[in-house]
């Protein structure tokens, strides 16, 4: 008991120096970006995952230690006229040297922010209540999902949106995650893209990363806003901004998300955009679970509000805020999906199953048959006729 103490005193006070990294004389460089966000490039052996008490005298890993991305690049023509490639805003103003990572300065930000609000609540008798119909209290999903095997990483290409969120302290993904563990205690790692203003105290379209040892109850958080994720590039930014963004008839510019797990270290590594590798989550800051594997992969979107699985419900969209209509990849849209297991050969999953948890506010749409490479299409608006 007296050590979980410690380390939680631990996190808050790291948390803390996390958010006035670049006023206290550690960035090297900063940069001010358009968009209002000041980038910080901090030296990589002082970045704040390295005071997690599970990695105290860590070695970083700065690569992988092979590539499993041998099927990825072999990239098709109908590949390449499918993608546009997006960046990050703070790109145009500037860059960080080789040797820092960047990282989003963030202030008067609390600790309950940077974890996802907690799935669950108490009544009287002590007895764990949810909302009907809802996985996760106050969590409303869109997801298609495999199990059934040891996974070691999972992979996609996801098209942008910058869907309406509601309230300040709602928010909405589309995201790659890596589950194990019990519904109430589990692991997860996840990244994509977000609207998150509880978080990042604006309603951009940003991508993000997650994780929790145990079902976000005392771990966790997004980003590096806690000790956890090593980062190792000095390219990409956790939490800034993504541009361009995919509109309803404009070109469909997409982000790469692959997570997979180097069997020699056993960390989670990170990478985007089909080469980057941004960093990892060590194995060390989980306690079985996803210390081994994951048990099953997600694809799709989440929406948070407190005003889902009941009525009147949220306004805050998923995708684009439209329902998906597969001819015209509408709204939130994910190709090229892929698993990976013991056998590490990255490969479209043997079986899948698509849900919706609130089907008249949020709906899926999968498209495997009679095509080259299966499609999954998710999105809503939230309230609506069908979803009071």
């Amino acid at each position: 008991m007296a050590f979980k103490f410690i380390a939680i005193l631990l996190l808050e006070i790291i948390t803390f120096a996390t958010l006035v990294w670049g006023e206290n004389g550690l960035a090297i460089k900063s940069i001010q970006s358009e968009d209002g966000d000041v980038i910080d490039c901090i030296d990589i052996f002082k970045q704040p995952a390295l005071y997690h008490p599970a990695l105290k005298n860590h070695k970083i890993q700065m690569t992988p230690s092979y590539n499993t991305m041998m099927e990825t690049t072999k990239t098709n023509d109908q590949e390449k006229s499918y993608k546009c490639v997006t960046t990050q805003i703070w790109h145009k103003s500037g860059s960080c040297p080789k040797g820092t990572i960047p990282i989003r300065r963030t202030q008067n930000i609390k600790k309950d922010q940077i974890m996802k609000p907690n799935f669950f609540h108490l009544d009287k008798g002590l007895k764990i209540k949810k909302d009907i119909n809802l996985t996760q209290k106050n969590h409303s999903m869109a997801i298609l999902l495999t199990e059934g095997y040891r996974y070691v990483g999972g992979k996609t290409d996801m098209i942008t949106r910058n869907p309406h969120v509601e309230e300040d302290d709602e928010y909405s993904t589309s995201r790659l995650t890596l589950k194990s563990g019990s519904y109430y205690n589990y692991q997860d790692i996840e990244s994509g893209w977000t609207v998150n203003p509880r978080v990042y105290g604006d309603r951009q379209t940003r991508l993000f990363t997650y994780w929790t040892n145990d079902g976000s109850k005392e771990t966790g958080c997004f980003d590096l806003t806690c000790p956890g994720f090593v980062q190792i590039s000095h390219e990409i930014a956790l939490g800034a901004a993504i541009y361009p963004i995919s509109t309803q008839y404009g070109l469909p510019y997409s982000i790469t998300i692959y997570i997979y797990k180097d069997l020699n270290t056993s960390n989670w590594w990170l990478q985007y955009g089909g080469s980057i590798n941004i960093g990892y989550w060590p194995s060390k800051i989980f306690e079985g679970g996803l210390e081994v594997h994951a048990e099953t992969v997600q694809w799709g979107g989440e929406v948070y509000s407190k005003n889902v699985g009941k009525h009147p419900h949220t306004k805050t969209q998923m995708g684009s805020g439209a329902f998906p209509f597969y001819i015209f990849a509408n709204t939130g849209f994910m190709k090229y999906m892929r698993i990976l297991d013991n056998t590490m050969e990255l490969r479209f999953p043997q079986n899948v199953v698509a849900y919706s948890e609130e089907y008249d506010c949020y709906r899926t749409q999968y498209v495997g048959d009679y095509i080259e490479e299966p499609e999954f299409h998710f999105g809503g608006p939230g309230r609506n006729p069908l979803c009071p």
